[in-house]
């Protein structure tokens, strides 16, 4: 029996107490695993600053995720932001248009009861990790 192929991209900073690959690669998708502001120079720990650095933060974790599959942010076509506090959604919106300015991802965001790490922003994604044709 023929099947489509599993890859998982882990990255440095894998928790082994938390049982989740960074991201796992099905077909051509990628599909992200959910990225806080974790900061990579303080494994476990939040960068300080609050949600716009938090945001910035995630963004760049995920950014490392997708060089691990040789794509980049101009690849990713949905992402999921969950925020702490949905008044926050107007701040992370200036960090997600630094990432994605131009043909953005389909997005839903949504206000959670909480998040890991008493969290303020937590953003998953898909992606497409193959070369990408634009159409109007």
């Amino acid at each position: 029996m023929a099947g489509v192929v599993r890859k998982i991209i882990n990255v440095e900073g894998k928790n082994p107490a938390i049982p989740l690959s960074k991201a796992v690669v099905v077909g051509g998708t990628m599909y992200i695993s959910g990225q806080l502001g974790l900061d990579p120079k303080t494994p476990g720990k939040l960068v300080p600053g609050g949600v716009v650095p938090e945001a910035e933060q995630a963004l760049k974790n995920m950014g490392t995720i997708l060089q691990a599959a040789n794509i980049d942010h101009s690849h990713v076509v949905k992402a999921t932001v969950l925020l702490a506090d949905i008044n926050d959604f107007a701040a992370v919106n200036e960090v997600y248009k630094k990432y994605f300015p131009a043909n953005p991802p389909a997005r839903a965001a949504f206000q959670v009861a909480a998040l890991p790490k008493n969290g303020r922003v937590e953003i998953e994604a898909i992606a497409i990790a193959s070369a990408i044709v634009e159409r109007a």
